[in-house]
């Protein structure tokens, strides 16, 4: 719980990126406050993958341990809430929660990360995560040689396909309805040994997120383990847009090296600022954004 209102830096956000840029924080003395509300978009996924040290553990046992090595420094707070307005300028922030507290800080941190917006298919949200999956690099290995589908439709197909093929020889296109893409994509994807199936998705069946069979509105089936489902995404905080950051035009809030945004005092860092959406990724924007956090302290005499 928080000691006081008055802090260096306030955090909203405590999953990967957010507690890296506390650990950074803390090991550099300042009064840091991490607001989070307990919701992170991994919250379902059973492992997580490519994070030297960590690999296969589940995401909240990595950030379980992340918190308890955090809040083992004495300078940072832990505030279980939803912030849900921010205003100020540098210097002189202040930020208000779903419990009716406000706090003040001198920069603030925006590791908020995304909302995944699903298709509308029955049973994808079940899965989502566990075997309907975004990224081969995050979780191909593990559906390696298995039935696999790619949920997509549009001129990034036959990329897509390309690079998910690298990971499954049984692959299947699924454009849920007629493709929108030309006859040399769905020739190159004949050629490629790679099934298009241009039928509406009725539903997924499976077993506690496990995929198993995927039925089309025809009635007919297919046997898949894996489906990939690249999904459109938001903010899962609009304080930043609203407060004035810029946006890029993927949707994310926009960065320079140093994690800065637009706004001067306020910083972003993980799944909100990069189209590079993982745990390493997350961890190492956070330290790079607690250390210029801190850098530019000092530079301001604080």
């Amino acid at each position: 719980m928080e000691k006081n209102n008055k802090h260096d830096v306030i955090i909203v956000g405590g999953s990967y990126a957010g507690l890296s840029a506390a650990m950074s924080l803390a090991r550099a003395i300042r009064n840091v406050l991490i607001i989070d509300s307990g919701k992170p978009c991994n919250r379902q996924t059973p492992h997580s993958h490519n994070f030297l040290t960590q690999d296969g553990k589940p995401p909240k046992v990595i950030s379980s341990i992340a918190l308890e090595q955090v809040l083992a420094y004495d300078t940072v707070n832990f505030l279980t809430d939803e912030v849900l307005f921010a205003a100020g300028k540098n210097g002189a922030f202040f930020v208000r929660t779903a419990s009716g507290k406000q706090f003040e800080a001198s920069k603030l941190l925006f590791a908020t990360g995304l909302k995944d917006i699903l298709p509308t298919v029955s049973g994808i949200a079940e899965c989502w995560g566990i075997s309907v999956i975004h990224c081969p690099y995050c979780h191909g290995y593990e559906y390696r040689n298995q039935s696999t589908g790619l949920l997509l439709n549009g001129e990034s197909v036959l990329e897509k396909a390309r690079l998910i093929r690298n990971w499954a020889s049984d692959l299947a296109v699924l454009t849920n309805g007629p493709s929108t893409f030309d006859n040399a994509d769905k020739e190159t994807l004949s050629r490629n040994n790679i099934q298009l199936i241009e039928k509406p998705i009725a539903l997924l069946k499976h077993y506690e997120g496990q995929l198993d069979h995927i039925i089309f509105e025809d009635g007919t089936e297919i046997s898949v383990k894996a489906l990939y489902a690249p999904p459109r995404f938001e903010q899962q905080s609009q304080i930043p847009k609203n407060i004035g950051c810029a946006i890029t035009s993927t949707g994310h809030i926009e960065v320079n090296n140093f994690q800065q945004t637009s706004i001067p005092g306020i910083y972003a860092a993980g799944d909100n600022a990069t189209m590079f959406r993982s745990v390493s990724a997350a961890v190492a924007a956070g330290s790079i954004a607690g250390a210029f956090i801190n850098h530019e302290l000092i530079g301001e005499g604080v």
